[in-house]
């Protein structure tokens, strides 16, 4: 059974507040929307939008959200008024689908945008806007699975030059279990606690890093 982060309470608002978030960035403050999608993930309101921090997802406007992750990475921002109008942009219907689409699966963000890019969320619209919302959920679950991307473990593993080797003689973690996880033979996510403790330790990261679907843990 999945168990969301947040309440389907507070749907609604995350859907509305991702819109607005992404369209007053893109569309207002003219970011380039991977660019902006990256500082979404490095601003560290990706993460607490994910975990449903109640402050995030309903507590501000999408606008005031848009605002912070800005103001991360430019301080000195001089930002615009939006105009309000009726009509919804693909931008917007972008956020708010993926909204929608994360709390389904609860799939974190980064994972998400590592194999499908908010440009090519945002081109999904055409088809997809007037159809059910359930249509665009099953399609992007379909897109993200047939991308053989290497596992969060071998990424970060290679980030910090460490070999398999030399990762299983400083975490006591067996090299061929090591192997498996990267090869995704076996799933890291029903490791046992303290074989992805050990494992993150070495690496210098948290024990979610390292998972594929840390949610699910």
């Amino acid at each position: 059974m999945m168990i969301h982060a947040y309440s389907e309470f507070y749907i609604n608002d995350a859907k509305q507040n991702l819109a607005e978030l992404f369209d007053y960035a893109i569309n207002v403050c003219k970011f380039e929307p991977n660019l902006f999608s990256k500082l979404f993930l490095q601003s560290g309101y990706a993460d607490m939008f994910e975990r449903g921090n109640p402050a995030i997802v309903a507590g501000m406007s999408g606008i005031e959200l848009a605002k912070k992750v800005i103001g991360y990475a430019y301080p000195n921002w001089k930002f615009l008024d939006k105009i309000f109008t009726e009509d919804r942009s693909n931008v917007y219907w972008a956020g708010w689908a993926l909204a929608e689409y994360q709390w389904v699966t609860c799939k974190r963000f980064k994972n998400i945008f590592s194999r499908i890019t908010l440009v090519e969320i945002i081109a999904m619209y055409s088809v997809y806007h007037e159809m059910d919302i359930e249509h665009f959920v099953e399609d992007m679950n379909k897109k993200y699975d047939s991308i053989n991307q290497e596992t969060q473990l071998k990424r970060i593993r290679e980030n910090r030059g460490i070999s398999q080797t030399e990762l299983s003689k400083l975490s006591g973690v067996n090299l061929r279990s090591i192997q498996m996880y990267e090869q995704k033979v076996n799933d890291i996510d029903k490791a046992q606690a303290a074989t992805v403790y050990k494992l993150s330790r070495v690496l210098g990261c948290t024990i979610e890093d390292i998972l594929e679907n840390p949610e699910s843990y």
